[in-house]
């Protein structure tokens, strides 16, 4: 699978090499992440609730997060993801072939994030444990929670009153990421209904990495020099007031 996986990303790296354009490989982490999770509960020696609760999350996961980047990150914009034009302007002449072992490293990162699905796929226990009860609540809370940060700075951008400006409202006035916070919430979620499984402790490095590479490789950092870039004081304002990543009151609120 992970071969797979690794010739679908270097066909998709020719592809940038053509367009200059690497906002696809968003879509195929979630599309790759997701089918693998399918596969592993499809084929896995567990118990059916277990096989059907891996299948359910992962399919389910991959389609929304899937569906949701291509059609507002590849489909709708014609112009490169902002994180991603900040990384070409980075790496300037190396661009391209720091783009090739990015790409990779993505193959090798779905992967990872499919092993809670396999362990989950392999647990023998007919019924949900506590542990597990708690992971599927914390699963669910986390992606409505990126649901409706998504969904509320999508009806900032269709506000041609709030052009330029910063999304202050609902989440993002807790987080200046709440997006990427309900991200790592479930998949919090999702190593925690893998950790009963034999071999359990292995599902908790998807957790661990979603937040090393959300707050500090190609989430958060890149995201915010597009920010800076494109809407400038106004941002560093937002800064000064609103956490990076965790919600909290906007400084000051709390002594209120």
């Amino acid at each position: 699978m992970l071969l797979f996986c690794s010739f679908v990303m270097f066909l998709l790296w020719l592809r940038q090499l053509r367009t200059s354009n690497a906002t696809s490989v968003d879509a195929a982490f979630a599309a790759l992440t997701g089918a693998m999770g399918v596969a592993f509960a499809m084929l896995g020696e567990g118990a059916p609730l277990q096989r059907w609760l891996a299948g359910l999350i992962a399919g389910f996961w991959g389609g929304r997060l899937t569906y949701h980047l291509l059609r507002d990150r590849v489909l709708g914009h014609r112009a490169e993801d902002g994180r991603y034009k900040a990384m070409r302007d980075h790496f300037g002449a190396r661009a391209n072939w720091c783009f090739l072992v990015f790409y990779q490293l993505q193959a090798v990162t779905a992967g990872v994030f499919a092993l809670p699905f396999l362990l989950i796929a392999q647990h023998k226990s007919t019924a949900l444990l506590p542990l597990q009860w708690l992971g599927l609540s914390l699963t669910v809370f986390g992606f409505c929670l990126e649901t409706l940060a998504d969904t509320q700075l999508a009806s900032h951008r269709k506000d041609p009153a709030q052009r330029g400006r910063t999304c202050r409202v609902g989440l993002w006035r807790f987080s200046r990421h709440p997006n990427y916070f309900g991200e790592w919430l479930l998949w919090c979620g999702i190593g925690l209904l893998g950790m009963s499984a034999p071999y359990g402790g292995l599902a908790l490095i998807a957790p661990v990495l979603m937040f090393l590479l959300i707050r500090f490789v190609s989430g958060v950092p890149f995201a915010e020099q597009q920010s800076l870039r494109s809407r400038g004081d106004d941002y560093r304002s937002y800064m000064k007031t609103t956490n990076t990543f965790f919600p909290w009151l906007p400084h000051g609120e709390g002594r209120r």
